[in-house]
């Protein structure tokens, strides 16, 4: 029974052998064979097809530039050394030389990313080979083929890659990306190639090539990092985040490790420099380094006004748009020269920041903001005036933006918070406060023209690019005005001297309205020219300016750098400052503490003026001079000695211009010395410069808004403005009034 089932069994499987055999024969073979061949051929054509016409879109390799599209601009002192950093995120970076990236970081960037790098062409078929290999091997294809070459072209070309969404947007930038490779590689040497990766990738904690990241992360300049130091490096431009030093130093030293493997498998260190390398604590220097780093802190009020001078300068000297022109403030790796005396500086600083020097009492300005978001998903912004109408509803109308301490301050903001929160939720809230009455100076060396030390306002300074009280608010100049549009013209041009008489008398206006003197009852009769100056004398000043005409005093005002006058010819609503009020500082937009001591320091200067520069020189990246104002002190001389007529034409702005004769600056330096000395002066005994001769004026406004002195000595220009933000008049009492004066002669001292 058994042998009747296999023979059974084997019948049936030869039976099933012949039937399949037939089977075989009958399918068609070749036409399945040529199919299949013209198949993977149709495959290979639409790839070539696809690879040729992406190819044939890519960018022009002429039209690319690999190297650093951004650097970080520094501001230095007249002596080089640097400052401040100016950067963009993407821009936090120093091009360097290769010759000043060690070798040791070179071959461990070119160990880790590409091996082959000195011998390939652009692309590494080998090392694309073995990534596919161990991606079929192992299930995961996770490990890259790109070439140094390659990661230039996709950081400098293809900057967008991070928002590819499908594999056809990777496969068409790879296409492109390798094709320009091998193009590149004909046009750069190997060199150059990696100098410009070197400088380009990114570092993490925003730092961007190897200079950047060995000052974040060391301290120190890439030339003097350590073989264990440039294997650190190394570890990150794969995973800025992951492979951050500073947050995962663990992640980073497990890379750092294979790093150092890698270049002793290579040949690029001993075995004995490996040991050493993996022996050195490198990550504890780092955390050290780290607690003991600072972010860079809010711009000074001269950082400001600088990098705001150096903008404009760009537009209208080098005709850069201003997209342009902030653009190379802040990624053309520009090198500033600050004009700023740090010594100077210092002075200026601590001054403003002595109580002694200001009037007991002082108050609080508030600047408020709130945003909440509302029940909807939308948000309401409330800012100052808000805050100050709910206050003057609900505590008192007579609040105007003022507290006494910074307690009462707070308390309005958090009531008011509450008052508008109820359901909804706050995004942000910030209370600024700034002390009251404020103050701000210029001083500007007047035989250079180049400002040396600023102070924006009182108080700390919290943010970059704020309000600058020194250089961005105009405010009425009160007498100091008369100098400029009634005196200097009349003596300069309308052949009046010091000893023209006039007469101190009730006077009016055009329209009728009676000039008053700051002392009402001081109508003393003939007076000359000096005596008016050095008591101030409104109805002189008038008189003056009538006589000569508010024409010729308002030319006089801009030929002395005064550009916030509103000219009858030019306003379309009719609004002049070509009127008498102009001798008295009666004008529509007010004058810049900067604006008013750049006229003054023209006087110093003997009569020539040049633009207050924060700067003495600029230059590229590549150290070629964009702007240069360094020779200013010899160029004032030689105009001087070639232009004696007032009406000359303006020059460059490294460059001086006469706008008053010599004699008319000493007469009138002559007449404010007076202001000073004699004890009918408007600051006698109460402004002084270390035994230094002094020449100035005192300027005050309508019910003490505003209080001025500006004055000079033979080597200093100094302007102080006093008064509050809002606007409102001092209180009474003469340290109220000559706080100015005060400040002016503490920083002069």
């Amino acid at each position: 029974m058994k042998d009747a089932n296999e023979n059974r069994q084997r019948i049936g499987t030869h039976h099933f052998l012949q039937d399949f055999r037939q089977t075989l024969k009958r399918i068609p073979w070749k036409k399945i064979g040529i199919g299949i061949a013209a198949g993977i051929a149709v495959f290979f054509l639409t790839m070539l097809v696809i690879v040729w016409r992406l190819i044939a879109i890519a960018p022009s390799i002429d039209s690319i530039d690999v190297s650093p599209s951004g650097s970080a601009t520094w501001i230095c002192n007249e002596d080089g050394n640097y400052l401040r950093r100016l950067s963009l995120s993407e821009s936090n970076r120093d091009i360097v030389s290769l010759e000043e990236i060690p070798d040791t970081l070179q071959n461990a960037i070119v160990a880790i990313e590409d091996s082959r790098f000195y011998e390939h062409n652009g692309i590494d078929l080998r090392g694309i080979a073995r990534a596919f290999w161990r991606g079929i091997t192992s299930g995961s294809f996770s490990e890259g083929a790109s070439t140094i070459t390659q990661q230039l072209i996709k950081n400098s070309v293809f900057t967008d890659w991070t928002q590819e969404n499908s594999f056809a947007d990777r496969f068409a930038r790879k296409v492109q990306e390798q094709y320009l490779a091998l193009q590149l590689e004909k046009q750069l040497s190997k060199e150059e190639i990696l100098e410009d990766y070197l400088n380009t990738i990114n570092f993490g904690s925003g730092c961007y090539g190897v200079e950047a990241a060995a000052q974040r992360y060391f301290g120190k300049e890439v030339s003097d990092l350590t073989l264990s130091e440039s294997a650190v490096l190394a570890a990150i431009p794969q995973n800025p985040t992951a492979y951050n030093p500073i947050e995962y130093p663990e992640a980073n030293q497990t890379r750092q490790r294979l790093i150092l493997r890698y270049m002793e498998e290579q040949g690029y260190i001993s075995h004995e420099e490996r040991m050493d390398a993996l022996e050195d604590d490198v990550y504890l220097r780092i955390s050290a380094y780290n607690e003991s780093y600072e972010a860079d802190s809010a711009y000074s009020y001269y950082e400001d006004a600088l990098i705001d001078q150096v903008v404009e300068m760009l537009i209208s000297e080098l005709n850069y748009s201003y997209e342009q022109a902030a653009k190379a403030v802040y990624s053309g790796g520009l090198r500033i020269y600050s004009a700023q005396d740090a010594a100077l500086q210092e002075i200026c600083d601590e001054e403003f920041q002595n109580l002694s020097n200001f009037p007991e009492g002082t108050q609080y300005g508030v600047d408020y903001s709130l945003v909440i978001q509302e029940a909807d998903g939308s948000t309401t912004t409330y800012g100052s005036e808000a805050l100050r109408a709910w206050v003057r509803e609900n505590y008192g109308s007579s609040f105007d933006l003022l507290c006494d301490t910074q307690e009462e301050a707070q308390s309005y903001a958090d009531a008011f918070r509450e008052n508008i929160l109820t359901s909804r939720s706050v995004l942000s809230e910030r209370l600024t406060l700034s002390p009251q009455p404020q103050a701000s100076l210029v001083l500007i060396e007047q035989e250079t023209g180049f400002v040396r030390a600023v102070v924006g306002g009182r108080g700390e300074k919290t943010a970059s690019l704020t309000l600058n009280r020194a250089t961005d608010t105009t405010r009425q100049p009160g007498s100091t005005f008369k100098i400029l549009t009634a005196y200097a013209p009349a003596l300069d041009s309308a052949g009046q001297t010091l000893a023209t008489l006039y007469e101190n008398e009730p006077y009016k206006y055009e329209d009728g309205t009676s000039v008053s003197n700051w002392d009402i009852t001081d109508y003393s009769g003939t007076v000359t020219i000096r005596e008016a100056i050095t008591r101030s004398i409104n109805v002189v000043a008038v008189r003056c300016i009538t006589e000569i005409t508010p024409r010729l005093g308002f030319t006089y005002a801009e030929r002395l750098g005064i550009s916030t006058l509103v000219d009858d010819w030019d306003s379309p609503d009719g609004t002049s400052d070509v009127i008498q009020p102009l001798a008295l500082g009666g004008i529509t937009n007010g004058v810049t503490n900067l604006e008013l001591c750049a006229a003054y320091a023209a006087i110093a200067n003997g009569g020539m003026y040049a633009e207050p520069l924060f700067f003495t020189k600029i230059l590229d990246r590549d150290g070629n001079v964009l702007l240069d104002a360094a020779g200013r002190s010899a160029t004032a001389t030689a105009i001087s000695s070639q232009q004696t007529d007032a009406d000359a034409s303006s020059s460059e702005f490294d460059s001086f211009t006469r706008v008053l004769q010599d004699s008319t600056a000493f007469l009138l330096t002559s007449a404010m010395e007076d202001v000073i000395s004699s004890e009918s002066g408007t600051a006698y005994g109460t402004v002084s410069a270390a035994g230094q001769p002094v020449a100035g004026k005192t300027g005050t406004t309508s019910s003490y808004k505003d209080i001025w002195f500006v004055g000079y000595t033979p080597y200093y220009a100094c302007c102080v403005w006093g008064g509050y933000d809002n606007n409102q008049a001092l209180p009474n009492g003469s340290i109220w009034h000559s706080y100015s004066r005060v400040l002016w002669t503490s920083v002069m001292d």
